[in-house]
């Protein structure tokens, strides 16, 4: 008589694993190049080299995907469908290190960071671990629901622009810089009467941005949200699974046929390119910043939790804490690949933990094919590039519908949280929420404070996990192990 596979390890066919793994790597590409390119540039390096940051990231990606998803010994792998990608927790301290020490030489001291943080990362994870008992319901729901928030504000950007840099809502005014260039160079000529421009004058940006909000951008966005939805809507089966994949592709076939989305980056790319370790050369080591790298690792395991109660949620699988260690060890395994391959640390992706919702396919094989495909795109830049071609716009309708649904999950999942008879679980949600909240409305309201503490108040999950569970133990108590057990098989059942 066969068992009975459960959804979380079901092996689907070749076909459907490659279009299912596809769409994951597609939320997740613009997320996953957008670190190598801000640290490559920091450290002032080539356009080449920061083509080799990439294609390493994408590399080491892969591997440490399919590590989680597949399971590797029996510390490694939580074995749930998580795409790991770079982290965006540790940019900060990254950007520092970069800009004190450029070039090669600063490559060297970041990677052995890296490498140090990941090994000690491995150690510290079954410590973590121990903290599960710390998320019933209320607080697992408040996390997700604030991971989802959070999200919004990713998809939102993919449609009108980032708020800081070339898409930003507003512009200076072209005349007022040539203005500033002609006040410089009369002042900086000799016996000139005008005194010198103070150093560090910046004009306001004051001119509405053209690239802000395109309503051609708006529009792409549009078509891919409503053929995201009529085909969830009207196709049954397989065809409603890949709804996302199908709406991304029709924005990409919009695009081209308009001439937004264009091929040079493909022209230009190599064929093959093999990653090797150590590009950079050997690694340099220092006290100080691997102790900040491994503040900033706690951050990302804390956030990781969460990430995986949600998958737990979502998939019917229940993880104990040594899934949860073997899902954390593999964060720390990850960052240290990552550091010999001369790329950074990584973390279970949230955008893709949307698609699961969205999907409702819980097989973690179709991520260990999103492993293989990042694999193969990080040793085939030419692919990439076609990948990367792709327009954030087209991205951004099909976020709006994956980072709802993560939302939704953990609306779902607070409604099985007794607030009738226990009033204070409202105000845990509440005030948790509104700390999340923080990062989002205010990105700039840690500037007066310590610079030391930023990596580890910038994140709306971190302050919304922290919060949660600080207020679940003042109002609720210190839940013990028995207590979390009986109160995870409630949440099962419900």
């Amino acid at each position: 008589m066969s068992k009975t596979v459960a959804p979380v390890d079901e092996i689907l066919p070749m076909g459907q694993l490659t279009a299912l793994g596809l769409q994951h790597v597609l939320v997740m590409y613009a997320g996953a190049v957008a670190v190598p390119l801000i640290i490559g540039r920091a450290l002032g390096l080539d356009a080449h080299e920061v083509s080799l940051l990439i294609a390493a990231d994408l590399f080491a990606c892969g591997i440490a995907t399919i590590i989680q998803s597949l399971g590797a010994t029996p510390w490694f792998g939580i074995k749930l469908p998580v795409i790991m990608g770079v982290s965006f927790a540790p940019v900060g301290p990254m950007i520092h290190i970069a800009q004190s020490n450029p070039g090669h030489e600063g490559a060297q001291l970041l990677f052995g960071t890296i490498i140090a943080a990941g090994i000690i990362t491995i150690l510290i994870a079954p410590w973590i671990s121990r903290l599960l008992r710390f998320f019933p319901p209320v607080v697992t729901g408040t996390i997700i629901a604030i991971i989802g928030i959070t999200l919004m504000r990713v998809g939102i950007n993919w449609i009108f622009g980032n708020p800081f840099g070339p898409t930003a809502p507003s512009l200076v005014d072209p005349n007022y810089v040539a203005w500033l260039n002609d006040i410089r160079a009369a002042s900086g000529a000799p016996g000139s009467p005008l005194p010198a421009v103070p150093e560090g004058l910046a004009l306001m940006p004051t001119m509405p941005n053209p690239k802000y909000a395109n309503l051609t951008g708006v529009g792409i966005a549009a078509i891919v949200l409503v053929s995201i939805l009529l085909i969830a809507k009207f196709c049954k089966g397989f065809l409603a699974n890949i709804a996302v994949l199908l709406g991304i592709v029709i924005g990409a076939v919009i695009t081209s046929a308009m001439g937004i989305m264009t091929f040079e980056k493909v022209g230009r790319a190599e064929w093959v390119d093999i990653v090797m370790p150590f590009h950079f050369g050997m690694p340099k080591f220092d006290f100080w910043m691997i102790l900040t790298m491994v503040l900033v690792m706690i951050v990302i395991l804390i956030e990781s939790t969460g990430m995986f109660l949600a998958l737990s949620d979502m998939t019917g699988k229940k993880i104990g804490q040594k899934d949860l260690a073997r899902g954390l060890r593999t964060d720390g395994l990850g960052t240290l690949i990552g550091g010999i391959f001369n790329t950074f640390p990584y973390s279970s992706f949230s955008q893709n933990v949307g698609l699961v919702a969205v999907t409702g396919v819980r097989s973690r094989f179709v991520c260990v094919a999103s492993g293989v495909i990042l694999l193969v795109l990080g040793l085939l830049p030419k692919l990439a590039a076609l990948v990367e071609s792709l327009p954030t716009v087209v991205l951004g309708g099909a976020g709006i519908v994956m980072f709802g649904m993560v939302t939704a999950t953990g609306i779902r999942i607070l409604g099985g949280v007794d607030f009738a008879k226990n009033r204070n679980n409202a105000m845990i949600v509440a005030i948790s929420i509104g700390m999340g909240m923080i990062p989002v409305v205010a990105p700039n309201f840690r500037q007066w404070m310590p610079h030391a503490i930023h990596p580890l108040i910038e994140s709306g999950i971190l302050l919304t996990s922290l919060s949660a569970v600080l207020l679940n133990v003042f109002f609720n108590g210190a839940p013990h192990d028995t207590d979390a057990a009986v109160e995870a098989a409630k949440h099962a059942e419900a």
